[in-house]
């Protein structure tokens, strides 16, 4: 009997999907709390200790409907290492980079199982979100894989190394700090969660100046790039798409802040910083052999 197989068309589908639902969950979990539905579900894996569901308040149903959404992201991520053993010609390193969001999302299940346990302690949350960007990441290396077996690519010279890997680093502490931004602010997910012991204003200040040093080495790689016109018809695109997400971030950063930091600016903010990563890490890959086929 013929073994089923599948083609790389159809199955960089399923890493496009696997990797916007990894997107989507972060969103709706910051939605979680910017609705103050952390706690809506005081309890893991059930609701609470009488309901394994229950949507009888708003809070319980925004919870519920987050940890229902989870099982979509684990379908899609079973369903892109399952396919990548199907795959003809086969390759290692895509099926192990799928397997490794099935891990990925596993550590999440705990993670998320832990804070709600710890009454949604910061620390836990912001574990949370971090580890949420290193899969979104995975699974975006992922879909370059895929694409470049579907069109391979002449090999060119990385320059500019150093600034790549500084990018990467500062876009990486941008992401962190952000994290102790709302681990210090209003937007704890309940009333009754604790709060990081440094002030909201501070914080602001570290994220803010080291979005500033992003932008600078930003700009550092977008003029050295167009002093040569093979590498900017190479790499324009990328460096001109991280410049506009960083301006629209930058753009809703501050007006959120200056109105009182609204829950939907938040949540706008949120889906905008994963944006930036992503930009900064397209920028970057070159610079690493994330992409090496086998």
């Amino acid at each position: 009997m013929r073994r089923p197989e599948i083609s790389l068309q159809r199955f960089r589908l399923v890493t496009w999907v696997a990797f916007g639902s990894l997107y989507a969950i972060v969103v709706t979990g910051s939605l979680v709390r910017l609705t103050g539905s952390g706690l809506g579900c005081s309890d893991w894996p059930n609701c609470n200790s009488t309901k394994f569901v229950d949507i009888s308040t708003g809070h319980a149903a925004i919870e519920q409907i987050n940890r229902l959404f989870t099982g979509v992201v684990a379908a899609s991520v079973i369903l892109a290492v399952s396919s990548s053993i199907l795959l003809r010609p086969r390759s290692r390193r895509i099926t192990a980079n799928a397997a490794a969001l099935v891990v990925g999302v596993l550590v999440q299940v705990v993670l998320g199982a832990y804070v709600v346990l710890t009454g949604l302690n910061p620390w836990s949350n912001m574990a949370h979100f971090l580890v949420s960007i290193v899969l979104v990441s995975s699974a975006f290396v992922l879909v370059k894989r895929v694409e470049r077996q579907i069109a391979p690519q002449e090999s060119r010279v990385v320059v500019d190394k150093s600034l790549r890997w500084a990018l990467i680093f500062v876009a990486g502490t941008v992401m962190f700090l952000g994290t102790v931004v709302t681990g210090a602010g209003p937007h704890s997910g309940s009333e009754q969660a604790t709060r990081l012991g440094i002030s909201v204003k501070h914080a602001t200040q570290m994220h803010s100046t080291a979005v500033w040093l992003l932008v600078l080495v930003s700009l550092l790689l977008t003029m050295r790039a167009r002093k040569s016109a093979s590498r900017w018809e190479h790499e324009g695109t990328l460096l001109l798409r991280l410049l506009a997400a960083l301006c629209a971030q930058g753009f809703i950063g501050y007006v959120q802040y200056f109105a009182g930091v609204p829950a939907p600016l938040v949540a706008v903010h949120v889906a905008l910083s994963i944006a930036v990563w992503l930009c900064s890490f397209a920028v970057f890959l070159p610079a690493s052999t994330l992409l090496v086929l086998d």
